[in-house]
């Protein structure tokens, strides 16, 4: 990294966790030129059925222990109640 760069993220390391997040977020959208405009929109609007899925007892969660068993075992696409 270069000297420059090693002082900007030392001083950005020393600030709160909201600005850390404020840096991090405007950094990552410089890098994709193409941003899409409707895509906070549309990721608002699937967190939110999501979480209606959820609170409707619609879908139901499942522990990360046997989350990281079922990514971990290639070929099993049997679901686990």
């Amino acid at each position: 990294m270069a000297p420059d760069a090693q002082e900007i993220l030392d001083a950005a390391l020393k600030l709160n966790d909201q600005e850390k997040a404020a840096i991090a977020a405007s950094l990552i959208e410089s890098l994709d030129p193409d941003y899409d405009e409707g895509c906070d929109e549309a990721w608002a609007a699937e967190i939110a059925k999501r979480m209606r899925d959820l609170d409707s007892g619609q879908v139901k969660t499942v522990p990360w222990s046997d989350a990281r068993k079922m990514i971990l075992q290639p070929g099993d696409d049997a679901e686990t109640d």
